[in-house]
């Protein structure tokens, strides 16, 4: 099996998105696991300078900035095609997503690579028989909350690429009840099958 980490938190020292996705992984990873390893913030692009709808444009019309873009979003839709296990851990920022996890989001939805149009328009995803992992941590948002537009967002996302085993940890309200919140992730971690 692959397994496939994806790390969003900004920060990298001290961060308990990161540190609950480490334990999730070491509590399913089996010997012969393959581990593929993305932080986030080590190299992010956003998606500009489009000339066409999509994530198109013609080789010959990309300048440097349009390379390196294709480049690295060919590698994220591979080593998310090429995973049997997702797991994304990401911190609700402001309610909502980190920044490098929504500039991940749009370089991989690839049409033709992650999803595809049907010939009555609706989407169809092309990752199905994958399973997520997502590790949610807040200060003060209650998870699935009304406030909370990381959590739906996010599972529509891997609902759109074909991903529909979604399975979530959660270290909520943390600012509340630090412990608690704590103590309540690691036990869902214990509990995951």
């Amino acid at each position: 099996m692959k397994i496939y980490q994806i790390d969003s938190s900004a920060r990298k020292e001290g961060s308990t998105s990161r540190a609950l996705a480490k334990k999730l992984l070491d509590k399913i990873k089996k010997p012969n696991d393959e581990i593929i390893y993305r932080d986030l913030n080590d190299e992010m692009v956003f998606v500009s300078g489009l000339t066409e709808s999509g994530m198109n444009i013609k080789e010959k019309d990309q300048n440097e900035n349009h390379k390196k873009m294709f480049e690295l979003s060919n590698q994220l839709v591979k080593e998310l095609k090429e995973s049997d296990i997702i797991i994304i851990s990401a911190p609700i920022y402001n309610y909502g997503p980190p920044a490098t996890l929504k500039a991940w989001s749009d370089l991989v939805a690839r049409v033709g690579e992650t999803f595809k149009f049907k010939p009555n328009g609706r989407r169809q995803g092309l990752l199905s028989n994958k399973r997520a992992f997502l590790v949610i941590t807040s200060g003060g948002t209650k998870l699935n909350g009304k406030e909370d537009f990381l959590t739906p967002w996010l599972k529509f996302l891997l609902n759109f690429f074909g991903i529909e085993k979604i399975d979530t940890i959660s270290a909520d309200q943390m600012a509340l009840d630090y412990e608690k919140s704590i103590i309540d992730a690691e036990a869902q971690i214990s509990n995951i099958k």
